[in-house]
């Protein structure tokens, strides 16, 4: 069977999701396109050979409209003959696209794929796509008449049920900030030009002073008596500061049969050993990551033990609490490097970030395997099993 390998991997530094934001003046499709130029530039590969473009986003709306994949494999001067699409898995969206990516190679559909990703949230704000308009319809109305609800309402109820309470969320989110504040992170993160003498070269996200105290004086964010009527067990633990903030940034994913690799004298860094996808409960959408990390740690015939690194997307503090619960996880193997609430969650151009630095984190550790999960809108998650060549 042809495998498929990472040959590079590369993301923007994180921008603050606001005006003001470090990447806030740029347009989501010079976003995206200068990380696609950026794997062509480091890589030297002729772009004309590039079979598919797959990226993530979820505001696909305003400037993110009009498959924005496109848009930025035209804006990054690839030839007209270069295709792409964009998907929206909602968080997942750019994991899915390397899963596709990946999955095409294996096939024999593909000789070489980029899996990217992108989102501004300071110039297309999160909900604009549905913003105003009822986007369930009567069908899921019916079947949940009592009602959906939005993610930070999931994550009070999973800190509610698994009884994580506020100290130790704050405590793992001011990890996330340690963690981050002390990475290496210049081997992934592509200068972007900011201005007529700046670049952004560093995540604008991280705090390195954040603290337990500090985070303690923050106010819960999704606090509603209407849901303290319908879930009395919730008594708001979720706040800005055990939250992934709104983020811009983009990321991208070079991906290529071993065979092309070694036509081309390309070394390939990693290659892909498992894929899960797997829905779950939509009220408790964000518990996704633990069916399919079962699914793909079966599929891969492996245990937890044998991962050398976990990257669980940190949309919320108790995402990962809870899959590290679940799964008995090491917590010194879990977002080594930091994690979204530091990191930054430019929705869909998070699973490719988090897959760039998991890559980097067993590079520079000598780790085998990783593996990499994230929760999505709607109660879905994907999983991705990595092993480092």
């Amino acid at each position: 069977m042809t495998t498929a390998v990472i040959v590079d991997a590369i993301r923007t530094a994180s921008g603050k999701g606001k005006p003001g934001g470090q990447l806030s003046g740029l347009h989501p499709t010079e976003l995206l396109s200068a990380v696609l130029r950026g794997l062509i530039d480091r890589t030297g590969i002729d772009p004309a050979l590039v079979d598919d473009v797959i990226g993530g986003c979820v505001g696909q709306a305003g400037e993110q409209a009009l498959n924005i994949s496109r848009n930025a494999v035209l804006a990054a001067g690839f030839p007209e003959a270069v295709p792409a699409t964009t998907i929206d898995r909602q968080c997942g969206s750019s994991q899915q696209a390397a899963h596709f990516a990946a999955q095409g190679v294996i096939s024999g559909a593909y000789d070489i794929a980029i899996a990217c990703g992108v989102e501004s949230m300071s110039r297309v704000p999160m909900g604009t796509p549905s913003m105003g308009k009822d986007a369930f319809g009567p069908g899921v109305a019916a079947r949940y008449p009592e009602g959906l609800v939005g993610q930070g309402i999931s994550a009070e109820l999973i800190a509610a049920r698994w009884k994580f309470d506020r100290t130790s969320l704050d405590e793992f989110s001011a990890r996330s900030h340690a963690r981050a504040a002390a990475a290496d992170f210049s081997g992934e993160i592509l200068p972007i030009a900011v201005g007529p003498d700046s670049q952004a070269t560093v995540d604008e996200t991280v705090r390195p002073s954040t603290d337990v105290a500090g985070l303690a004086r923050l106010k819960a964010s999704f606090q509603d008596e209407r849901f303290s009527e319908r879930f009395p067990e919730i008594d708001w633990r979720i706040t800005p500061g055990n939250s992934s903030p709104l983020t811009d940034g983009a990321s991208a994913v070079l991906i290529m049969s071993e065979e092309k690799a070694a036509a081309l004298g390309l070394r390939p860094r990693a290659r892909f050993h498992s894929f899960a996808v797997s829905g779950s409960d939509p009220l408790l959408m964000l518990t996704g990551v633990i069916p399919a990390t079962r699914k793909v740690l079966d599929k891969a015939g492996l245990s937890i033990d044998a991962i050398d690194t976990y990257e669980v997307n940190e949309a919320f503090a108790p995402v990962p609490l809870v899959w590290q619960y679940e799964f008995g996880a090491d917590p010194e193997r879990l977002n080594p490097r930091g994690g979204a609430i530091a990191l930054g969650h430019p929705l869909g151009g998070s699973g490719t970030r988090l897959l760039t630095t998991m890559l980097n984190h067993l590079e520079q550790t000598g780790g085998r395997y990783g593996l990499q999960t994230m929760c999505e809108g709607g109660g879905m998650a994907n999983a991705t099993i990595i092993e480092r060549l």
